[in-house]
């Protein structure tokens, strides 16, 4: 039986009132973005260091390392814009870009709060986060530079499962350097990597001399980023014959160029709504998600077209932002790598077996630490228990499961929220939901383990 006009009228209504339109906005593949931005076109980026002769690299120096277009993004300070092949654009529609941007209905009201709050969706991605953005990007230009062979490090595994997807797209062969301390929490981590070919060991490793130098002196050691990066930058520079080449999954500016999507998605999505964020927040371990979430933002701030605050939140176990020494120093622990000026605890610095794998760097991109220096963005840090907690609390509100990494961001959140709430300030915030925590399930068992009533406090 058809509905008559007036049970339509009503039943409209209600659909409206449920799905308002903020309630998740999406756009098509044609808005894909066209040109990654280049926020060092803008600010300028400290220079990289040849630590044998404390002078900026050249091309030469880094060609061992990177191919040849990954060099050239990586030292390019002229640019604002780089066109993205469509070959890459095509890539990224094929594996779910553009990403929604959904509001946090239920969490508000749980907060009872009178803030908005909305959330980047990087969590839907085939490999369940933002790393593929810069993986095909690596990949493809490393294919089409002659490479053969890559060799990356990865700390939870997020960033060698988007690498190993690309790496079999493109048809390239991929080496992956797990910290171990990893490698033996998120075993099905490593199975991704394989389904889709890479070869995954666990770092250190016998693989290569400094693994076997690290093993000699401490066999049980649990592994850094800092040193699986040693492990996979010599492989690549061991190789003769300039076929195999390291592709890197945070840090660089490159990487942090290549996310710039997100941000420039996001802005779109914005505009749509015709909303202008108060506060912008984002995990940060090594940089590259906040900075391509944020960096479109922030270029609107420095032209005095926003006045969004930005927040990275980083744990409290590797505080690289809030407690580390902005000065130069090597990008690995080994010290093969050239000298980066960033925040940094120190290349020999060995964080707790954190389940936020993705966030125990010792350092910080170059960019995102001259942003903190000069008061453009703040930071903060948590324990993990903290973010836990919030991330229960996302996952019984939103019903998303969020990683460890991107449940710090969530509690910047919630925290900045409450506030609202205790000043009655209508507040607009949106988070990067950088990926999402259905592979990271033993933190969550850890944590529910101990605690009776995992949800957060109001």
């Amino acid at each position: 039986m058809l509905l008559d006009g007036h049970i339509f009228k009503y039943a409209y209504s209600i659909i409206v009132y449920m799905f308002p339109k903020d309630g998740r906005m999406t756009l098509t593949v044609d808005d894909i973005p066209k040109q990654w931005y280049n926020i060092a076109a803008d600010i300028g980026s400290p220079d990289i260091l040849n630590p044998g002769t404390m002078k900026p690299v050249t091309a030469a120096d880094l060609s061992p390392v990177f191919c040849k277009t990954s060099v050239e993004q990586e030292l390019d300070k002229t640019h604002r814009f780089i066109d993205i092949p469509d070959v890459v654009r095509e890539a990224y529609a094929q594996f779910g870009r553009v990403t929604p941007l959904q509001r946090a209905y239920h969490l508000e009201q749980y907060l009872g709060t009178p803030a908005k709050i909305y959330f980047k969706r990087e969590d839907v991605s085939p490999t369940g986060s933002h790393k593929l953005n810069s993986a095909i990007a690596q990949t493809y230009y490393n294919k089409r530079d002659g490479s053969e062979h890559l060799t990356t490090e990865t700390g939870a595994g997020q960033w060698g499962s988007a690498l190993s997807l690309a790496c079999n797209y493109f048809g390239l062969d991929l080496t992956v350097f797990m910290v171990k301390v990893s490698f033996e929490q998120k075993p099905f981590r490593r199975s991704i990597m394989e389904t889709y070919g890479g070869k995954v060991y666990p770092s250190p490793s016998p693989m290569t001399r400094y693994g076997k130098s690290v093993l000699a002196e401490n066999p049980t050691y649990g592994g850094t980023l800092g040193t699986a990066i040693t492990e996979a930058v010599e492989m690549a520079v061991s190789d003769t014959t300039g076929k195999t080449k390291y592709a890197i999954g945070s840090v660089a500016n490159h990487v942090c160029m290549h996310q710039t999507i997100i941000g420039q998605e996001l802005i779109a999505q914005l505009n749509e709504l015709d909303i202008v964020p108060d506060h912008m927040v984002a995990c940060v371990g090594g940089g590259s998600n906040f900075a391509g979430f944020a960096f479109p933002m922030i270029e609107k701030k420095l032209k005095g077209k926003a006045d969004t605050e930005f927040l990275a939140v980083e744990p409290s176990e590797v505080p690289s932002l809030t407690k580390g020494e902005l000065r130069y120093d090597f990008g690995d622990s080994g010290c093969i790598t050239p000298m980066f000026k960033m925040y940094t605890l120190g290349h020999d610095f060995s964080p707790s077996a954190v389940h936020a794998g993705g966030l125990r760097y010792h350092g910080m991109n170059p960019i995102v630490s001259e942003l903190y220096h000069n008061k453009i963005i703040n930071a903060v840090a948590y324990p993990e228990e903290q973010i836990f907690e919030a991330a229960v609390t996302f996952a019984r509100t939103e019903g998303i499961i969020p990683a460890p990494e991107s449940s710090h961001a969530i509690k910047g959140v919630i925290d900045l929220a409450l506030e609202a709430k205790k000043k009655n300030e209508e507040q607009v915030i949106v988070f990067n939901l950088s990926g999402h925590g259905l592979l990271d399930m033993v933190g969550y068992e850890n944590y529910l383990r101990n605690r009776k009533n995992p949800a957060v406090q109001i």
